[in-house]
């Protein structure tokens, strides 16, 4: 590789979740080839997004931090402005609904090109649904953007993003050495009852976690114990609707917990009820340790798995996910097929290399584009 860029990467961190291990991925691979990397993470407080960041550093890479608690978006701008005056990164790279209206636009004061790879929306109420506006406008200003499925591009170019400026690129996946089941259950001490059921994500909304509890609460279900990995403005909510429906103690909460998705291995089946989705990374992991999934058919959800390697269901459906459940429970041998025809998808179309050779050519690409904006 003869180019090398000097890239800044911004984002909002959570503790964990889709976008903060796809920035990490990127991060490090990008690193790794010679790049200069850098990671400037707005976070609330500052011990928050502890797990990103220290895995990050761990990595070799820069990460930065910007404490902006609430609504500090002239601050951050101001922050963004000052960094890519300084230091004129050649690119920067915004992930997520902050990060695209509030940084990409002071990067693009600043002279800088600018990408932003679009993750997924979240739906939900009126205020986001508000922000959805505003950041799909901010993308029509960017030097390149980039959907991680086709239902996400099609989107794009709906909202009147130009065409030429969206780069189809889904998310890839590098192994790892999974656990053992054993293992896997040990660490989140859970005993051999049941036929266990993992959902693993954020608890918002278009993750859809009162969907699997529903789910666990269908007679089709009984039998089933259901691990939940993951936290959000939802969980309360679903813990509730588990005790009206009665199967509290078919459920165990994990909350937060290190590495979640090396613990896959530890159920007999992974659950995706999202609504919407990107590219979960959640299923990479589950194809990587060749368990059964169940997953809505939304979004980029049928990029990444057919028919042919998981139980694809209907959105807002827990009968159909109860139904999948039961049918793995009672004949594992097809579902254990399909998890091998998975592991076997994830490691032809979803490599590493290729995807950052891919991101690379974005680069250039919004590089080219900017230079001819400024040009005009």
């Amino acid at each position: 590789m003869s180019e090398r860029f000097d890239i800044l990467h911004l984002v909002a961190p959570g503790a964990v979740g889709g976008i903060e291990s796809v920035v990490r991925l990127l991060a490090k691979g990008q690193l790794r080839r010679g790049h200069r990397v850098r990671v400037l993470a707005t976070i609330d407080s500052p011990d928050a997004a502890a797990p990103f960041l220290d895995a990050l550093r761990e990595s070799g890479v820069e990460a930065l931090t910007l404490v902006a608690p609430g609504r500090s978006y002239l601050r951050e701008s101001r922050t963004v402005t000052r960094l890519c005056r300084e230091s004129r990164p050649s690119i920067v790279h915004t992930h997520g609904y902050r990060a695209d209206v509030v940084g990409g636009s002071a990067a693009r004061r600043a002279g800088v090109p600018t990408v932003s790879t679009v993750h997924g929306f979240t739906g939900g109420d009126w205020k986001n649904r508000l922000y959805e506006r505003l950041q799909r406008a901010a993308y029509r200003r960017f030097d390149a953007v980039v959907p991680v499925s086709a239902p996400m591009e099609a989107s794009l170019e709906r909202s009147r993003v130009s065409r030429a400026r969206l780069h189809l690129v889904p998310n890839a996946y590098e192994p790892t050495r999974p656990l053992s089941r054993e293992e896997a259950r040990r660490r989140l001490a859970i005993g051999g009852e049941g036929f266990r059921v993992g959902w693993i994500g954020r608890a918002t909304h278009e993750k859809g976690l009162d969907v699997a509890v529903r789910a666990i609460a269908h007679p089709s279900a009984t039998g089933a114990v259901l691990s939940v990995i993951g936290d959000g403005v939802e969980r309360p909510r679903a813990m509730a609707l588990a005790s009206r429906l009665g199967v509290a103690e078919r459920i165990d909460w994990h909350g937060l917990v290190p590495d979640a998705g090396a613990l896959v291995a530890a159920f007999d089946a992974l659950v995706l009820s999202s609504r919407t989705e990107g590219t979960p990374m959640v299923l990479f992991e589950a194809m990587a340790a060749c368990v059964p999934i169940i997953a809505t058919l939304v979004g980029g959800v049928p990029d990444v798995v057919g028919h042919a390697e998981a139980a694809l269901v209907p959105p807002e459906d827990p009968g159909a996910i109860a139904g999948a459940v039961q049918t793995i429970r009672l004949d594992p041998a097809p579902a254990a097929r399909r998890a091998a025809a998975a592991r076997t998808r994830l490691e032809r179309e979803f490599a590493v290399e290729p995807w950052l050779d891919r991101y690379e050519d974005v680069y250039r690409a919004a590089r080219s584009t900017s230079a001819g904006r400024r040009a005009a």
